[in-house]
């Protein structure tokens, strides 16, 4: 840890604008939001910007504490040197003050220190370079993998000696979504997120087609919302979902949502139930029980939801701790693939009786 970090909120106190530089995407950036607050809240007269990716941008546009996210694109095909360094000179020209770096990965790194802040500092979390010291002076010592993600980003503001309250999320979801929502699904339908950002966090589409089907069968009037990305591969398991589960009532999918929509029509739901994905924690963020499914991986219980209102189903993995997992090769992982439906309908139909008796199901 660098000798003078505990000092950095003393000296940085009189910032008048400060910026983030997280490149994460709806999950990361949903963890994000608790350590914002954090920062709005000791630097009550400064501007707090957040330099993300466009996803990121959506999810932070929902959060008051921030000011302005900038969302920079970091697909391949879909960004040019050109863009990139316009969106350099537009960040320069606000001439920020101070500069935080949760991830300490190379790009973002990079981009730190391209955004021409004065005070900058970063965690340990990415590769070590000798010239690290001269691109950020000051750097948070690597924080275990243990604890919720935006628990750990709190906690690297703690070490830099700002004051910490409670973790809040306090979305705030635009009056058109809203209205959208209203119009669309009914007040307490089950959200199913099917997809996640890898095969190898996907339940088998047939299981959950037979989780749908025996949820109708359970609840006269059960409503099921399913929801997938503009990916196309994400797209392509939605609408076998929707084709098998076509003739029967209640069962409604969409396409594409922007993340105010997403969000509004989790607020609406009464039961989440998704893969190890961001939808998840935006579902969590937004106070919704939820049910999820995840296999072990390096860092994994930084994700899992915690509290009596969520129940996450966390399967071993031969692939953990491999440097090439075996599942990439094949269609589906094989180890979340063993997880049997009625294990996860038995936890749906715990946590909507909680809900419906006013228990821990309800948010």
């Amino acid at each position: 840890m660098s000798a003078d970090l505990g000092d950095f909120y003393r000296k940085t106190r009189a910032a008048r604008k400060i910026i983030v530089v997280d490149l994460g995407f709806l999950g990361d950036s949903v963890h994000l939001v608790p350590a914002l607050w954090e920062l709005k809240q000791n630097y009550p007269g400064a501007d707090l910007d957040v330099l993300t990716t466009p996803s990121g941008a959506e999810v932070l546009a929902l959060a008051p504490c921030v000011d302005r996210a900038w969302g920079l694109n970091l697909a391949r095909g879909q960004r040019t040197w050109r863009e990139q360094w316009q969106m350099v000179r537009a960040l320069r020209r606000q001439r920020y003050d101070a500069a935080f770096n949760f991830s300490g990965a190379d790009r973002t790194v990079i981009m730190t220190v391209l955004c021409g802040a004065r005070w900058r500092v970063a965690h340990v979390g990415g590769r070590w370079h000798f010239w690290s010291p001269w691109l950020i002076p000051r750097w948070i010592p690597r924080q275990p993998a243990t604890g919720p993600v935006f628990e750990r980003r709190r906690q690297m503001l703690a070490l830099c000696g700002l004051g910490l309250g409670a973790a809040r999320y306090d979305l705030r979801i635009p009056e058109e979504a809203q209205r959208w929502a209203c119009g669309q699904v009914a007040e307490g339908s089950v959200h199913f997120s099917i997809s996640a950002s890898t095969h190898l966090k996907e339940w088998p589409i047939e299981k959950w087609v037979e989780l749908g089907r025996r949820l109708c069968e359970e609840g006269a009037g059960l409503r099921i919302v399913a929801t997938a990305s503009g990916s196309a591969r994400e797209q392509r398991r939605l609408d076998a979902f929707a084709t098998a589960l076509g003739p029967l009532a209640g069962v409604q999918v969409f396409k594409g949502l922007t993340i105010a929509r997403l969000a509004a029509l989790l607020a609406r739901s009464g039961l989440h139930v998704g893969a190890d994905s961001g939808v998840l924690h935006l579902a969590v963020a937004l106070g919704k029980p939820t049910v999820s499914l995840f296999r072990e991986y390096a860092g994994v219980k930084g994700w899992l939801p915690s509290g009596p209102a969520h129940r996450a189903l966390l399967v071993s993995c031969p692939c953990s701790g491999q440097r090439r997992a075996v599942c990439l090769d094949r269609p589906v992982a094989t180890c979340l693939a063993a997880i049997e439906t009625r294990a996860v309908l038995e936890l749906v139909l715990q946590q909507l009786a909680a809900r419906a008796a006013g228990g821990v199901g309800n948010p």
